[in-house]
């Protein structure tokens, strides 16, 4: 079997550049049956799911919203009101393939999963914090081996110093006599700067020595980035 290669046609947004003009052995239907899905661009994955009829309407979209995650948060509405060949069946499409594909992502089985790193952590969160809409504070809860017990939602809304319970971010791994928690957070603007969240970090690093809880890490999530306190020093 030969080996996957990507794609030699070069489309900028506006091109128009037919399926059917595309050598059989370069067309996305034909790749993803030799060599699998994992070998296919996103334009070439997209062009299959919603059933398009040129590999430009997909760049153009992933042009649009700066790829997936951005497709993901962009209102339904628009998507089918305001691109060639995308209608109101297509765009309910796309909402479920996304939707579906970061469920799968959420779903993956926690039971023996060691976090060894402060990038294992955020693998574990970034799909799906990273695409909401309005922020949220949760918690990875492990045992003596870091290995996962649960990844518990403390709260939704913004973390503000002045409102927020120590008391609740603690409450779940106390009940289960954890060892250590990672804490984490999403900023849905999409950047990861970590100035507001220093002084948090403080009071949680502090309140877990007393309650014999470490706190491991605090992951602020963005955009298909992260970024770890404990990495930088800031609050630790």
């Amino acid at each position: 079997m030969n080996t996957p290669t990507q794609l030699s046609f070069l489309v900028t947004p506006d091109a128009r550049v037919t399926i059917r003009e595309l050598p059989t052995t370069e067309q996305p239907r034909e790749r993803l049956r030799r060599y699998g899905p994992a070998a296919l661009s996103s334009a070439e994955l997209l062009t299959i799911a919603l059933g398009l009829t040129d590999l430009g309407q997909a760049e153009t979209l992933l042009a649009r919203y700066e790829g997936l995650n951005g497709l993901a948060k962009a209102p339904l509405v628009e998507l089918a009101g305001r691109y060639r060949g995308i209608g109101p069946g297509k765009a309910h499409q796309l909402k479920a393939a996304l939707e579906l594909g970061r469920r799968c992502v959420v779903a993956l089985p926690l039971e023996r999963m060691r976090i060894k790193s402060p990038a294992d952590a955020a693998g574990l969160l970034l799909a799906d914090m990273g695409a909401l809409e309005q922020e949220e504070l949760r918690t990875i809860i492990v045992d003596t081996k870091n290995q996962v017990l649960k990844i518990h939602t403390v709260y939704v809304g913004s973390l503000n110093t002045a409102v927020l319970r120590i008391a609740e971010v603690f409450r779940e791994a106390i009940r289960l006599n954890a060892a250590a928690i990672i804490v984490a957070h999403n900023h849905p603007s999409g950047e990861v700067s970590p100035s507001p969240d220093i002084q948090v970090t403080r009071q949680l690093v502090e309140a877990g020595k007393l309650l014999s809880i470490e706190v491991l890490d605090h992951l602020v999530i963005g955009n298909q980035c992260w970024l770890s306190l404990k990495e930088r020093g800031l609050g630790f």
